[in-house]
C-alpha cells in the first residue's frame, strides 16, 4: 500500500540550512509563479509517478522490494477543514540520506548558470524554473508548511524520515516510523489557497495535468473517506491516436519535459513488424536554458514494455536533435538494458535512424503547413541545426531543406534555399552567400555592390558557425555554394551590362604596380573587380583561403592558423582612385594608398594592425585637402 503511515515523535531531529542556491530559487519561484499557482498538484503528482516507474524499474532485478504490494498507484487526500492536501504514493521513497540531498540541494551542474538566466519576468522565468525540474519546491507557492514522510523501497519501518520545512531558509530531518514504503508529502496552505483543499477543484486539476499518467490516481474527498480513481491510469503512448485528444498530448509533454508552454508540434508513432517499438516525439517552443551546456541532460525515456527504464537516453537521437522531447517504449530491448549496452545493440542504430527521419520529416512538414510557427522553431533552435550537415551526412540534403537565411531580398523574412533557387535568375548557376560578423556588417559590405545592380540574391551569413556549416554542405540540390569574395567575380549573364559605372574602365597606367610596390608582402595581389561600383576598393580571399570566420573559430580552439594575403581589388572608375593614380607627392600617395587598404579591411570586417597609425594618416590626409597642413 502506499505511504499512510504516521510519523513518530522527531526525536534526534536535526535542522539544517537551505543551500544558498535553494534559498534564492524559492524567493524567484514563489513570485514568478504565483499567478499560476495550480501547477504545484501536476508537478507533486509527476513526481510520485516517477516514484513509482523508478521502483518497478528496480524491482526487475529485485523483486523483493515489492514487498507483496505490485498495484502501484497514486492518491491525493485533501481536508477542507484542515485546510491541507496530501499527495503520497507506494513507489521507490527515500532514506534519509536521499531526503537530504533531494530536498535540501540542487545537485545539479549549472546551478549557478541557471540562475543567472532567471530575470524577474514572470513568464519567462516561469518557463525556465519548469525546464530545471526542481517541481517539489513549487509546494511553497501555496503552502506555509511542507511536511514529507517517506520510506526507501527495502528498509525496514524504522528507517523512515520526517523531512519539514516552511520555505524560509532551513529544514528538519527526524527518523519516523513508516509502515509501508513509498512518499508522503504534506502541504498546510495558506489562508488564500484553501481552494486547494476543496475535491472539485482538485478533481479538475488532476484531470486536467495529470489525466494521462499510466499509474492510478486516486482522490479521497475528506480524511477517512474511501478514494476513487480520477485520471484515465494509462499509459498515453499506449492508446490509438485516433482516441487522443490534443490537450491530453500538451498535457503529457508537460509532464515529461517539465515546461510550462506547448510543444510546438509532435508526432505519435507505432512500428509493428521485424522490429517493434512506439515513439512519441515533441518539439518544444522554448529552448531548454542549459541548450548548449555539455553536460545537459538531454535524450528520451526509455520504457520497455511499458516499464520506465531510464531517463535522458540520447543513443536514440543525434546530439544536434538534442532539444526533441518524447518516450520510446520498445519491444525488443531486454528489461535489464543498461547505457553501455545500448552503445552496443545494432538495434539502437536501426531505432536512431528512423526516429531521425521521423523528426526531420516532422519539421519539414512544420515549415510547408505552418510557416510562421516554423519560424519560432529557427529562431529558438536553428543554430543547433546548423550543426547537423556535419554530424548527419546521410540526411545532408533534408537538414539542408530546413536551414533559413538572412539574404538581399528581405530586410525581415529569412529564406530557405528552396525559395533561393526558386527565384535566382536564368543563368545562375550556383548559390551566392557573404559571411560577416553580423548582419548589419554583411548588408554594407562593398562585395554586394554589383549583385545589387544585377539584381542576384545573396545569402547573408552572419552567425559564427555559418562559414563552417556551408563547408559541409558544399551543395544543394547539386547546385555549389559560392562565396562572393573568393576569387576572381563572374556573374555570367546577369552581371554583363555595367556600362554605366566605371568597374570595367581600364586602370590608369602604372598604378597596380604602384600599389603593389606600396603594400609589399601584405597583399598577394592588386587588380581590378566588376565586384564595386560605388566604393573605390575591397579585399577578396583565394579560391582555398579560409574565411575570417573559420580562421576565428580555430583560433578559439587554439588551432595553428595557415597564413592568408588578400587580394586587394579596386574600382578604376572611382575618383579616389583616379586621385591616387595622379598623385605625384610620394608621402601623399603612401597615405592615400594606406587608408584605402585599410578602408577596405574594416569595411571586410577585419581588424587594423596599427589603429593609432591608421589615425595620424587619416588627420594629415583631411588637413591637406582643408589647406590646413602644417
Amino acid at each position: 500500500m502506499e505511504n499512510t503511515g504516521q510519523a513518530a515523535a522527531p526525536a534526534a531531529g536535526e535542522t539544517r540550512g537551505f543551500e544558498a542556491e535553494v534559498k534564492q530559487l524559492l524567493h524567484l519561484m514563489i513570485h514568478s509563479l504565483y499567478s499560476n499557482r495550480e501547477i504545484f498538484l501536476r508537478e507533486l503528482v509527476s513526481n510520485a509517478s516517477d516514484a513509482a516507474d523508478r521502483l518497478r524499474f528496480e524491482a526487475v532485478s529485485e523483486p523483493a522490494l515489492l514487498d507483496g504490494d505490485g498495484e502501484l498507484r497514486i492518491t491525493v487526500e485533501v481536508d477542507a477543514g484542515g485546510r491541507s492536501i496530501t499527495v503520497c504514493d507506494n513507489g521507490i521513497g527515500m532514506s534519509r540520506e536521499e531526503a537530504v540531498r533531494q530536498l535540501g540541494t540542487i545537485a545539479r551542474s549549472g546551478t549557478g548558470e541557471f540562475l543567472q538566466r532567471l530575470s524577474g519576468e514572470q513568464k519567462k522565468d516561469a518557463n525556465l524554473i519548469g525546464q530545471f525540474g526542481v517541481g517539489f519546491y513549487s509546494s511553497f507557492i501555496v503552502a506555509d508548511r511542507v511536511e514529507v514522510l517517506s520510506r526507501r523501497a527495502g528498509l525496514p519501518a524504522e528507517q523512515g524520515v520526517l523531512w519539514s520545512s516552511d520555505g524560509q531558509g532551513e529544514f528538519t530531518v527526524a527518523p519516523a516510523v513508516v509502515p509501508g514504503r513509498g512518499t508522503r508529502v504534506t502541504l498546510h496552505l495558506r489562508e488564500d489557497a484553501a481552494e486547494f483543499a476543496e475535491p472539485e477543484r482538485v478533481r479538475s486539476l488532476i484531470r486536467k495535468y495529470s489525466d494521462h499518467i499510466a499509474f492510478p490516481v486516486r482522490l479521497a474527498s475528506a480524511p477517512g473517506e474511501e478514494p476513487e480513481t480520477v485520471n484515465e491510469a494509462q499509459a498515453l503512448w499506449t492508446r490509438p491516436r485516433s482516441e487522443i485528444a490534443d490537450d491530453e498530448y500538451r498535457g503529457f509533454y508537460r509532464h515529461i519535459a517539465h515546461d510550462f508552454e506547448d510543444p510546438l508540434c509532435w508526432s505519435h508513432n507505432r512500428v509493428e513488424g521485424r522490429r517493434e517499438y512506439t515513439s512519441l516525439l515533441y518539439i518544444p517552443a522554448c529552448a531548454p536554458w542549459d541548450l548548449w551546456s555539455r553536460n545537459a541532460s538531454r535524450g528520451l525515456k526509455l520504457y520497455v514494455r511499458r516499464v520506465f527504464i531510464m531517463d535522458h537516453v540520447d543513443q536514440f537521437l543525434p546530439l544536434y536533435l538534442r532539444f526533441v522531447r518524447g518516450i520510446l517504449d520498445s519491444g525488443d530491448l531486454t528489461l535489464n538494458v543498461s547505457r553501455e549496452l545500448l552503445q552496443q545493440d545494432p538495434l539502437v542504430d536501426t531505432i536512431r535512424g528512423a526516429l531521425t527521419r521521423r523528426v526531420l520529416d516532422m519539421l519539414e512538414r512544420l515549415a510547408v503547413d505552418e510557416p510562421e510557427r516554423y519560424q519560432v522553431f529557427w529562431h529558438e533552435f536553428g543554430r543547433v541545426i546548423k550543426e547537423g550537415p556535419a554530424e548527419d551526412p546521410g540526411n545532408r540534403e533534408k537538414i539542408a531543406g530546413l536551414l533559413r537565411f538572412s539574404s538581399t531580398a528581405s530586410d525581415e523574412e529569412t529564406r530557405s534555399l528552396r525559395d533561393y533557387l526558386a527565384a535566382r535568375p536564368e543563368g545562375q548557376e550556383c548559390i551566392w552567400y557573404l559571411a560577416a560578423d553580423s548582419l548589419a556588417g554583411a548588408r554594407s559590405s562593398p562585395h554586394l555592390e554589383a549583385f545589387r545592380k544585377a539584381g542576384i540574391e545573396v545569402l547573408l551569413l552572419h552567425d559564427q558557425i555559418d562559414e563552417w556549416l556551408v563547408g559541409h554542405l558544399q551543395s544543394y540540390d547539386n547546385v555549389e555554394f559560392r562565396d562572393v569574395r573568393r576569387g576572381e567575380l563572374d556573374l555570367g549573364p546577369a552581371g554583363e551590362d555595367k556600362s554605366d559605372d566605371g568597374a570595367g574602365a581600364t586602370p590608369p597606367e602604372g598604378l597596380l604596380d604602384r600599389l603593389k610596390a606600396q603594400y609589399g608582402e601584405r597583399v598577394e595581389t592588386v587588380r581590378t573587380t566588376p565586384r564595386l561600383t560605388e566604393s573605390p576598393a575591397c579585399l577578396a580571399l583565394g579560391e582555398h583561403d579560409l574565411g575570417r570566420q573559420l580562421r576565428r573559430m580555430m583560433a578559439a580552439s587554439g588551432q595553428a592558423l595557415p597564413p592568408v594575403r588578400p587580394v586587394l581589388e579596386v574600382n578604376p572608375g572611382h575618383a579616389l582612385i583616379q586621385q591616387l593614380a595622379s598623385e605625384q607627392d610620394e608621402a601623399r600617395f603612401a597615405d592615400l594608398a594606406e587608408l584605402l587598404l585599410d578602408q577596405a579591411t574594416l569595411a571586410d570586417g577585419g581588424d587594423l594592425v596599427d589603429p593609432a597609425q591608421f589615425v595620424a594618416r587619416l588627420n594629415r590626409v583631411l588637413l591637406t585637402r582643408t589647406g590646413t597642413a602644417g
